[in-house]
């Protein structure tokens, strides 16, 4: 089993419980030295996540870590584009009585900083964030995400119905 780092639209359990069935949720973790931006340039053309890197010891992003087998992580891999536009990096995450974690989690390679998510992604980061049970300071800042509507109505139709 690996532990995964997700501060995006997989922190939400229906989410990542359709790409990987045996995930097994352990907590809200904060990544610190991190600011959440949407600035990673999806297949889409929308922005999603990023881990974005800026060493100030007062950023942190918010997230779940979650045990997935080795199996899953190849498959997640896959899914999340390694290579392409995405990448892995090792971290430590620390949980709120300040245990530390060792995981690993995906970073933007392919960054364009104009980019906006579609609001079926930002749905799937809000019901994430709600269900780990971050800040409520940090909740507020994930709704103050612009996000634009999908070109592609089925596509949003089939995403904002995994939450139904």
């Amino acid at each position: 089993m690996i532990n995964y780092f997700t501060y995006g639209s997989n922190m939400s359990l229906a989410r990542i419980r359709a790409r990987l069935p045996s995930a097994e949720l352990l907590g809200l973790y904060q990544l610190s030295h991190h600011q959440l931006c949407f600035h990673k340039h999806g297949d889409d053309s929308s922005g999603k996540c990023d881990a974005f890197l800026t060493h100030r010891p007062s950023d942190k992003i918010f997230g779940a870590l979650y045990q997935i087998s080795f199996e899953e992580k190849v498959i997640l891999d896959k899914i999340e584009g390694v290579g392409v536009g995405y990448d892995i990096r090792e971290v430590l995450v620390t949980n709120y009585q300040g245990a530390e974690q060792a995981a690993y989690m995906y970073y933007a390679t392919k960054i364009k900083n104009e980019l906006k998510p579609y609001s079926w992604y930002l749905n799937h980061v809000l019901v994430g964030a709600q269900e780990i049970g971050v800040p409520q300071e940090y909740y507020q800042q994930l709704l103050s995400i612009s996000a634009i509507d999908d070109p592609d109505r089925n596509r949003e139709r089939q995403e904002f119905s995994v939450h139904k």
